[in-house]
Formats: C-alpha cells, structure tokens, sequence
C-alpha cells in the first residue's frame, strides 16, 4: 500500500517504548459527498472506522468498524487500497512512550441500507452521526476544532486525505 504521508513531531527524543495502535478506515464517495462520522459532541468529522484488533487483518478491521460506526455495511468486493498514513510522535501522557500509529485508507462502496450503530460508550457519549459531508465542509470543521481531548493530528490527518481525494479527482 502507497504511503500518503508521515505525520511525524520528531518529539519523542525521550522515548524508551513505544505504543503502537493501527487503524483501518473507509472511504465511501456516493453523489460527491463523502461519508464521514461526525462527533456531535466536538465537532469534528472522521472516516468511518478504528483500531485493529490483536490477529485481526486491516480490511476486516475497516468492514467491522465501519459497520459499527456508521452503520454502513462495506460490499467487500468493492475494496481497492488507497494508501497509509503514518503518524509518530511523543505520547499526550507519558514523554517516555512513543505513540506509533499507521492509519490504513480503503476506498468501497457499501450496500444502499443503513443497520444500527454498534458504539463505544466513548462514541456513544460523542454522539457519533453518520453524514455524506461536502469534502470542503469536513476540511473546514476540523481545522477549526476548539476544545477536545483529542491529539489536534487526528483533524488534520483527516482534513489531509480528503484534500488528497480532491486533488486526485476522486472527490470534490
């Protein structure tokens, strides 16, 4: 898979582990506008999808989280790699952890029905809504995200893919 880009602090001078959390995230363009999860709560918008379990591949990670985000069920025959984000930097916690992430992208389609949401009680409590969201929109939202516990990186991850989309004619 092509690398999109590294996002990478070259602050963990200090690091003596590292803690790696990889996720894999969908891709679903229908009409020109992109599906995204939007945190109602903070106001921010992500592609649908999440960490990859212990033993579990990156493409049925991207189906399950994408399903139990936003409700949509990926046609796995439809799945076509776009690329990987790699982000690394000191930990928000600990300056001795180094937090290793490689975020995977795949572009599919998903079936016409929505199912229920199957959240976290952390999304849950985010009020995580499925929106097909114009990419300019999405873009504009989390470069301007104010108070949030979140690592500001994960918006402009976002915001970043999906000016790669544009700029590729895949989207916008």
């Amino acid at each position: 898979m092509r690398l999109l880009f590294e996002m990478d602090k070259k602050d963990y001078g200090k690091c003596t582990h590292a803690f790696v959390r990889n996720s894999a995230r969908s891709i679903i363009i229908v009409n020109n506008k992109i599906a995204m999860i939007h945190s109602l709560k903070y106001d921010y918008y992500k592609f649908p999808g999440g960490g990859i379990e212990s033993g579990e591949n990156p493409i049925d990670a991207m189906i399950r989280e994408t399903r139990e985000e936003s409700g949509l069920v990926v046609k796995p025959e439809t799945i076509k790699e776009y690329g990987y984000v790699h982000r690394i930097q000191k930990s928000d916690s600990d300056e001795t952890e180094c937090f290793v992430q490689d975020n995977y992208y795949y572009l599919c389609e998903a079936d016409k029905y929505v199912v229920a949401q199957n959240l976290d009680e952390y999304e849950f409590a985010e009020t995580y809504t499925l929106e097909f969201v114009d990419p300019e929109t999405a873009i504009r939202k989390n470069r301007n995200v104010a108070q949030t516990p979140y690592n500001q990186a994960m918006f402009e991850r976002e915001a970043r893919v999906l000016e790669l989309l544009m700029a590729e004619g895949l989207l916008g």
